[in-house]
């Protein structure tokens, strides 16, 4: 099997309590992942690694099978994506079901769809190691960003001599919506040291539900695409 498509998907959050299953215009917010994910591959290779039996329930009654309940060691706020990753190949292997890449789908971006996934999947190459989808940041660390010195002056992070922020390299920020992980590499190298490339993402399909903010934001942008 080439993909796993793998929506990790913990019942804590501290920054916006049950983000996972609240509701976003009536439907709970995994479900637009989960559609996403339906747009590129059939049930059985989408995983939603949960530890929540109520997360678990509303995948189910959706038509998408939850293979197992992720165990509490991996469901902590210390726990690791490697270790969900990993736990999450594991139990298909030892099914006998082996897959080449594992693409991760966060439930935290509602506005990735189907076709973004399929773009960033056909940018697949025998030596990619890692795809990450990203946006371009306006937070230039050439013209906007500073550290402050021994000193307590702010200096620029990144040093570079421009007087308008169009002029300043392109620097990309990851969004958090799509990872592509070549599964042989990842046991290898490790998660954090593989090579990454990149797939470029909008600024709305890019919006990453962190908190009660972040959630009326995309509640107005599906709204405004509803009625339109």
């Amino acid at each position: 099997m080439d993909f796993l498509f793998l929506i990790p998907a913990r019942g804590g959050s501290k920054g916006l309590p049950g983000k996972n299953v609240k509701p976003v215009k009536g439907k709970p917010l995994i479900l637009y992942t989960l559609d996403a994910a339906r747009a590129v591959s059939g049930p059985q290779h989408i995983c939603v690694s949960t530890d929540d039996a109520a997360i678990a329930a509303i995948v189910q009654d959706y038509g998408i099978p939850v293979p197992f309940i992720r165990p509490e060691e991996f469901a902590t706020d210390t726990a690791t994506t490697e270790q969900v990753l990993l736990h999450a190949l594991q139990f298909y292997e030892s099914l006998g079901v082996n897959y080449k890449y594992v693409v991760i789908l966060q439930p935290t971006s509602p506005l990735r769809n189907g076709k973004h996934i399929q773009e960033a999947l056909s940018l697949i190459a025998p030596e990619t190691e890692m795809l990450v989808s990203v946006k371009e940041t306006a937070s230039n660390p050439y013209y906007v960003l500073f550290e402050e010195d021994q000193e307590g002056i702010l200096q620029k992070s990144k040093e570079g001599h421009f007087t308008r922020r169009q002029d300043c390299p392109k620097v990309y920020e990851l969004n958090g919506a799509i990872y592509i992980i070549n599964v042989d590499k990842l046991k290898q190298k490790g998660l954090s040291h593989l090579d990454k490339q990149k797939y470029v993402m909008d600024k709305k399909a890019s919006i990453d539900v962190d908190d009660e903010i972040d959630f009326s934001l995309v509640e107005l942008v599906i709204s405004k695409e509803t009625r339109e």
